[in-house]
C-alpha cells in the first residue's frame, strides 16, 4: 500500500508573538493527491496554535483529544500537551496513529510525538513534517539575522522548503497570535 506523505509545519515565537504555517499539498505515492488541504488552526479559545505532520485523520483524532485535554487542564499548553502524549503513547489504539502536533501560544512551542515525547523549542522556532528539516534551517537564519516578525519567517520559511521538498507545495496557510 502507498504511504500518504505530506506536510511542512513550522512554528516561530519572537517578542511575545507567534506564528505557524504549514503547507496544503497531499502526495499519494508520486501523485499530488491535493494542494488545499488546511493542517494549521488557531484555538481560540485558548490562544493556542496547532499544526500537524502525518496522516490527516491520524492527525484529526489527535487534534480533537489535544483539544478535549486543553479543556481538561484549563487551557494550560504544558499540562495538556505531557498528558496528551502520556495517552498516546500509553493507549494501543493512539500508539499506532501515525503523525506530529505541533503547538505553540506566546510562551512556549512544543513538539509532540507519539513516542511519548513533548519537546519544547529553545530557540523559539521549530518544524515538523517531511520539509521541515529545510524550513528550519531558513527560519533559524532569519530569525537570528533579522528583524523579520514570526509570520514574515514563516512565510519566508515555507516558501523555501516549498521550492526543495518535493512533499511541500507554496499553498500555505499562516495563522497567529
Amino acid at each position: 500500500m502507498e504511504k500518504i506523505h505530506a506536510t511542512t509545519i513550522i512554528a516561530v515565537k519572537k517578542n511575545n508573538k507567534v506564528a505557524i504555517g504549514g503547507d496544503g499539498q497531499v502526495t499519494f505515492g508520486e501523485t499530488v493527491f491535493k494542494n488545499s488541504a488546511k493542517k494549521v488552526r488557531k484555538i481560540n479559545d485558548y490562544g493556542i496554535l496547532a499544526g500537524f505532520a502525518g496522516g490527516a485523520a491520524d492527525a484529526l483524532s489527535l487534534f480533537e483529544k489535544f483539544e478535549n485535554k486543553l479543556d481538561e487542564f484549563g487551557g494550560n499548553l504544558k499540562k495538556a500537551s505531557v498528558e496528551l502524549a502520556k495517552e498516546w503513547r500509553n493507549d494501543k489504539a493512539l500508539r499506532v496513529l501515525e503523525a506530529m502536533l505541533l503547538v505553540a501560544d506566546i510562551h512556549h512551542i512544543l513538539l509532540i510525538s507519539g513516542n511519548g515525547d513533548v519537546i519544547e523549542a529553545e530557540d523559539g522556532i521549530a518544524a515538523i513534517g517531511s520539509g521541515g528539516n529545510y524550513a528550519y534551517a531558513a527560519g533559524k537564519a532569519l530569525l537570528d539575522n533579522t528583524d523579520f516578525n514570526p509570520e514574515e519567517i514563516v512565510k519566508k520559511s515555507m516558501k523555501i522548503a516549498g521550492e526543495l521538498c518535493i512533499y511541500t507545495n507554496l499553498n500555505v496557510t499562516i495563522e497567529k497570535l
